[in-house]
């Protein structure tokens, strides 16, 4: 029970997804030393260190958003079973596991170098203490929310290439776009559960064509944007087509979505996310060709 209240503490589905995404960028950046002639192969260890401190990172700032928002967590059925509300952990108990977290990957992600573990303690804080607070407050925190949410991107880069260029920005700007579509999709699945707790995520803070169309809107923006790789010259052709057909069948969802406004459209929408991000990362360290 106690494993598993700490899996649950740390969103484990969704720290997975963070740190996955981390270590496909480090070994795009580990690609791009190696055309420099700076390395000759990956280093693996820091890869591992990446992902432990990356893992560590992501936990300590999910265990500070969880403890913010606890007793709106007990209103959620979502959540409501989450350690902090269900009475099996304390605050206390929390903050020290997420603190210990906090400075462990921390100390290992800027073991990497400074820049990296600069990156870490900013996601944390704009996560944990600026997106944390404004959901209550306004639909402007899904903005907020994603540009931490897309910085274990640019993290996971410069941990190999200490450098902010512009392979390093053209990953984070992926993720940073695509999670508008993501969090939305989900917002809208979710939205009576979140209203429970008074969370304003969908663009108008309610499911209507406004909130639809405004997710369309992002998720054409997205088309544009996953082409980055070829139009730059840092991905070839198989990047830019797989790019190209995810982003025209994720288009058709939040089409769908914006056609019926229906939940189950939304819930494809959602599921078209979770493989999409992946996906085209993947591709881009497959057919990374540099310059």
């Amino acid at each position: 029970m106690i494993w598993k209240d700490f899996i649950k503490l740390i969103k484990f589905r969704l720290t997975f997804l963070v740190v996955f995404s981390a270590s496909i960028t480090f070994l795009i950046g580990s690609k791009v030393n190696i055309q420099l002639g700076t390395q000759e192969g990956i280093n693996w260890i820091n890869w591992a260190k990446l992902i432990i401190g990356g893992f560590l990172i992501t936990g300590a700032a999910n265990g500070f958003n969880e403890i913010i928002e606890k007793d709106l967590d007990r209103l959620m059925k979502r959540t409501s079973d989450r350690p902090l509300p269900a009475g099996r952990m304390t605050n206390g108990q929390a903050l020290i596991l997420s603190l210990f977290m906090g400075f462990g990957g921390t100390y290992l992600l800027g073991s990497l170098n400074l820049f990296t573990g600069f990156l870490s303690i900013f996601a944390i804080i704009l996560y944990a203490f600026a997106y944390t607070p404004l959901k209550q407050k306004s639909p402007i925190s899904v903005f907020v929310g994603a540009i931490p949410g897309a910085l274990p991107t640019m993290i996971g880069y410069i941990a190999a290439h200490p450098k902010l260029d512009e392979i390093a920005l053209i990953v984070f700007f992926i993720q940073f776009v695509w999670q508008f579509p993501h969090f939305w999709a989900i917002a809208w699945v979710l939205d009576d559960d979140y209203k429970l707790a008074g969370f304003r995520l969908l663009p108008t803070g309610k499911r209507d064509t406004t909130s639809a169309v405004i997710t369309f809107i992002s998720t054409l923006i997205l088309l544009p944007v996953s082409l980055l790789p070829t139009f730059y010259g840092y991905g070839g052709y198989y990047i830019g087509g797989v790019s190209l057909v995810c982003s025209l069948i994720f288009l058709y969802q939040a089409f769908m979505l914006m056609r019926t406004r229906e939940i189950s459209a939304a819930r494809q929408l959602m599921f078209g996310s979770f493989l999409y991000l992946p996906v085209v990362q993947l591709m881009f360290l497959f057919d990374f060709v540099g310059k």
